[in-house]
């Protein structure tokens, strides 16, 4: 049985607290949505932010939404040499002990003092796609990647809950290295 997975390509984003968006664009602010994503609920906004590190800054990094507990930037490698932040390969939320950056919007700045990552690659299961597959969440994975430069990636997380749907999610350096596009197809090999 083919365990075939749609391939989605994560560009730098971050994800904000209500309280920071506020202090980004004046009090009360609502983020609005510009398109939904693969995730039922989440969006990509219209709002951006400037995200300012020690060597360089990008402008324009799209904030997903809705707010979130915790304020966190995700990033690929590449990235984080750009603008001199040492971002550990980490899970989504998993921002303890990680660098910081400053923020710029429209109405103020925010300085992060940790929530930089390189968000590790996964596939979000909804809990019946993984229980038909066998696969449990955290649970390590590889996956291939074909065309005309496929790869296999190892140390696929598993990410498995009642409101995900089936995604793999990995950044622009891994979809590069392998000419990966979203909307293309991975296969669980293992």
């Amino acid at each position: 049985m083919s365990k075939s997975v749609p391939v989605g390509v994560s560009a730098r984003h971050i994800h904000l607290t209500q309280e920071h968006v506020e202090v980004l664009f004046g009090q009360g602010y609502q983020l609005t949505e510009f398109k939904p994503l693969s995730q039922p609920g989440q969006f990509a906004a219209n709002e951006t932010v400037a995200v300012i590190g020690s060597k360089g800054q990008f402008d324009k990094v799209r904030i997903l939404g809705p707010a979130r507990p915790a304020s966190q930037l995700e990033i690929s490698r590449t990235d984080s040499f750009a603008i001199g932040v040492k971002a550990p390969v980490r899970e989504s939320g998993n921002i303890d002990g990680t660098p910081g950056v400053t923020l710029k919007g429209p109405a103020g700045e925010v300085t992060l003092e940790e929530g930089v990552i390189v968000a590790a690659r996964h596939i979000h299961f909804h809990t019946s796609d993984a229980q038909a597959w066998g696969i449990q969440d955290k649970q390590m994975l590889k996956v291939r990647l074909g065309g005309e430069r496929g790869l296999v990636l190892e140390n696929v997380v598993a990410r498995v809950s009642d409101s995900f749907a089936l995604d793999m999610h990995i950044d622009t350096d891994e979809a590069n290295a392998a000419g990966a596009n979203n909307g293309d197809t991975a296969e669980i090999i293992d």
